[in-house]
């Protein structure tokens, strides 16, 4: 049965998105939304703790055996990608209800809902499939979504930031795509398995150096790593809430976890070890990080300081890439968790605000910390969490990734770790000064029932995702089994033919 999930997971929402605008019933989108999310998170559980116990999946698309046919080979670091990006989905979709209603029209919320469904299994679809061409294909069914996500919100400012993303997201996916073309020439296979043990015969022709820089390129393009980060911010600021706290949360992190797959798993290790790569990832990483922090503090508004908090917070991601060691891999794939619960938690702070004050500038929310409090504490346990407080799960992850880094004596790293944290100190406190410390401003407020100056109450879905995943921030900061132990358990798998390294 287990091996049939990773097909299911696919299958699901892929049958339901059509279904919702046939029938075109925006309650009856959201309850469906609500029902695949919710067996999928299921699903994926269980296939991430089968995987986790030893057992291996392998399903042969169409029966048709590799290298001939698809094949989705499930190991413990795509089970642990599936599970997070199942668990956000969910999350999303019991926040997103009155949300969706706010800042959509009625007629496109079926529309909405399907797109949703089809960003999301194309993200799943990046993570479960053994097959680079496949990986591609999802990679575009999740990012022609994604385009059509942020656009269909009533700020037309979002369809800039739409088309802004789309220009430099095909620009990525056609690095990607000729990659792949030229490892298909080079060894006439597209089987992440078959192509990891043909390439070292090849590993020295032009046409695979190539084929390695385009990739790495096209998927950095993806994952909005410094500098290629350009469509970040506006998409993350001026998209609907509920697409800004899923593609926050999931879609540069499963643009990573494609990149530490095709690193690892289609070119070999020496083959990294002896290119530009991980000196290239250290430098870009590291200044990521302070870049990203500066440009967090200097803002005037919770989504656009949050978008640059994840470029600093991806930068983090990377400098453990880079540092092309058992622990810094480690950090990474922790961090890819851990990031996608504070930051997807950030952000239902934002589309609360949304909600209930229809702004998210400083200047708008200025002394409603007390007026607030449910949303606003949630906040403060997202902020300790960027910060790296010990106690939230941001702290075991910059404390894995100075570990890893002290371990190479990586001093540069090390110090660039600590200033973004204390960069962190600032924004956040920032933040937080302007919601208790400073005077409240009346609150304009459009489209609430009630009227007068009185801020509208907050649903219960957005009550409950909200302090789920904050919830889940503590949770994770003190019990570490799943997020550490399953990522040392994809770490070994993925350097199980390898000497080991320091």
């Amino acid at each position: 049965m287990t091996e049939h999930i990773s097909v299911l997971l696919i299958i699901i929402p892929l049958l339901a998105a059509p279904l919702m605008v046939i029938i075109n019933s925006p309650k009856f989108s959201w309850l469906v939304s609500l029902g695949v999310t919710l067996v999928c998170t299921y699903l994926a559980y269980i296939l991430m703790t089968d995987i986790q116990r030893g057992s291996e999946v392998h399903y042969a698309m169409g029966g048709w055996a590799p290298p001939w046919g698809i094949a989705y080979l499930i190991d413990p670091l795509n089970g642990l990608v599936t599970f997070i990006v199942s668990l956000i989905a969910l999350s999303t979709i019991i926040f997103a209800r009155k949300s969706v209603e706010r800042e959509i029209d009625s007629h496109v919320i079926p529309l909405f809902y399907a797109a949703f469904l089809l960003c999301f299994l194309g993200l799943v679809g990046i993570c479960l499939t053994g097959d680079i061409f496949n990986m591609f294909v999802f990679l575009e069914i999740s990012s022609l979504s994604s385009y059509a996500l942020i656009g269909m919100g009533k700020n037309r400012r979002a369809l800039t930031a739409s088309f802004h993303y789309l220009i430099l997201g095909t620009l990525g996916a056609t690095f990607f795509l000729l990659g792949i073309g030229m490892l298909l020439a080079a060894t006439g296979t597209l089987n992440m398995q078959d192509l990891s043990m043909l390439l070292p015969a090849v590993e020295n022709r032009p046409l695979l150096h190539t084929a390695f820089a385009l990739i790495v390129v096209g998927l950095a393009l993806k994952a909005a790593v410094f500098p290629l980060h350009l469509w970040l911010p506006n998409a993350y600021t001026y998209a609907p809430s509920t697409v800004s706290i899923f593609l926050s949360a999931t879609s540069t992190k499963v643009a990573l976890y494609a990149l530490i797959r095709c690193l690892y798993d289609v070119f070999s290790f020496n083959y990294m070890l002896d290119s530009w790569l991980p000196q290239a990832l250290l430098l870009v990483g590291t200044v990521a990080v302070i870049y990203g922090s500066w440009l967090a503090i200097g803002q005037s508004e919770v989504k656009k300081m949050l978008a640059y908090s994840s470029v600093a917070q991806i930068g983090y991601i990377v400098i453990g890439i880079g540092l092309l060691s058992d622990a810094g891999l480690r950090a990474s794939l922790v961090h890819i968790f851990n990031h996608a619960l504070m930051k997807g938690m950030l952000f239902m702070v934002a589309g609360i605000l949304v909600y209930r004050l229809n702004s998210t500038r400083y200047q708008s929310i200025s002394g409603m910390g007390k007026r607030m409090p449910i949303t606003f504490g949630a906040l403060i346990i997202g902020a300790l969490s960027l910060i790296g407080v010990p106690g939230t799960v941001g702290f075991i992850s910059k404390w894995n990734l100075a570990q890893a880094a002290l371990a190479q004596q990586q001093w540069i790293v090390v110090v660039a770790l600590l200033v973004g944290s204390l960069m962190a100190v600032i924004y956040c406190w920032k933040l937080i000064e302007i919601l208790y410390f400073q005077p409240a401003t009346k609150s304009r407020i459009s489209k609430v029932e009630q009227g007068g100056d009185s801020v509208a109450r907050m649903p219960v879905g957005m009550i409950v995702a909200l302090w789920s995943m904050a919830l889940l921030c503590i949770y994770f900061g003190f019990n570490t089994e799943l997020t550490l132990q399953g990522a040392q358990l994809a770490v070994d798998a993925l350097f199980a033919t390898r000497e080991v390294l320091p």
